[in-house]
């Protein structure tokens, strides 16, 4: 084989930058986050930062012991913001945890108060990454983030309710016996106790859910079905706090999804939350809507059908998120 052919073949070097992910906190979503990510490949590289020195790098290094069986490069931890440097996304989990029974607009005023401490020094190290929210309550603190930054909507966002529409799919695949990838309905609104499940758009397979008959119960999916469906979506993370303290499994598994539709430029459908500038007549608020979601990070936002009782759901949720932006000096 000609040498020149050769080294086509088998480049030495790569003229693209090895990907990075960056994930604050090291709790238990920040750990969940960095282990899905690393089973997925979602980047060569991923890195944890935390206050807590000893325990960042511990959960790194037991993650890091598995990397041959994962796509992923490398995973490293420490204590220092200067190992965001270079990162790609920006995955912020840190914040106060949420305790059994408490809202998640209750942990506004002391989350608020440890943004406006760590976002600007993450910006210095990774002006150029796109920023992801988790941290409760997300969609406050994603607008809390987009103020304190001033970098462009599509580079700032939050986890919004992607983990919500998943157990929304997830309960109608239970009634139907159906598989939840082939079951498309959004949760869209706040992440928390005003979210709005969008049934009027709901379908399984290409099928509308009002169309679909009787589930496996001999039920249909009338008012009462929904309604009871939409609120053990909103009841979920609180039963889990309940039992074990925190989520982070599920959400671990929706941060990962998102990051690759970011890092993979997917342009998937995925309801993050954004700055909405009259999106169904909302503006000036960031909370989940259906978006596109790439390379360049939060892209258009969709429309989908809403009956008037959905659309004045997600008016409600919104005046009461920027209601509370506001009582926060935002």
């Amino acid at each position: 084989m000609p040498e020149s052919h050769a080294k086509s073949l088998y480049p030495a070097t790569s003229a693209g930058h090895p990907s990075k992910i960056a994930i604050i906190g090291a709790g238990a979503v920040g750990t969940a986050v960095a282990y899905a990510c690393a089973m997925r490949g979602d980047a060569r590289s991923i890195v944890l930062q935390d206050i807590n020195k000893a325990k960042v790098e511990a959960e790194a290094l037991d993650i890091a012991h598995g990397i041959q069986f994962t796509p992923t490069g490398s995973v490293e931890g420490s204590d220092d913001v200067e190992i965001v440097s270079g990162a790609d996304l920006v995955i912020v989990t840190a914040g106060a945890k949420q305790k059994p029974g408490q809202s998640r607009l209750e942990l506004a005023e002391s989350t608020v108060a440890l943004m406006r401490n760590i976002v600007p020094s993450l910006q210095r190290v990774a002006p150029d990454a796109r920023f992801m929210f988790i941290t409760n309550p997300v969609d406050v603190v994603t607008y809390v983030a987009l103020k304190l930054t001033g970098l462009p909507r599509n580079q700032v966002f939050g986890s919004g309710t992607v983990l919500d529409t998943s157990r929304l799919r997830y309960l109608v695949s239970l009634q139907t016996g159906v598989a939840t990838q082939n079951i498309h309905a959004y949760v869209a609104g706040e992440h928390g106790d005003s979210e709005v499940a969008l049934w009027s758009s709901a379908e399984i397979g290409n099928v509308p859910v009002r169309h679909w008959g009787p589930t496996l119960s001999g039920r249909l999916f009338d008012a009462e079905l929904r309604s009871e469906i939409a609120q053990e979506v909103i009841q979920s993370a609180y039963k889990i706090i309940e039992g074990k303290g925190a989520t982070n499994y599920a959400i671990g598994l929706a941060a990962s999804n998102i990051a690759g539709a970011v890092l993979r430029d997917e342009s998937r459908v995925l309801t993050i939350s954004t700055l909405l500038e009259d999106w169904e007549g909302i503006s000036d608020v960031c909370m989940a809507a259906p978006t596109i979601v790439g390379r360049p990070g939060a892209g258009r936002v969709l429309n989908p059908p809403l009956t008037l009782a959905e659309r004045d759901g997600l008016t409600a949720s919104a005046q009461r998120l920027r209601q509370v932006a506001r009582d926060l000096g935002f």
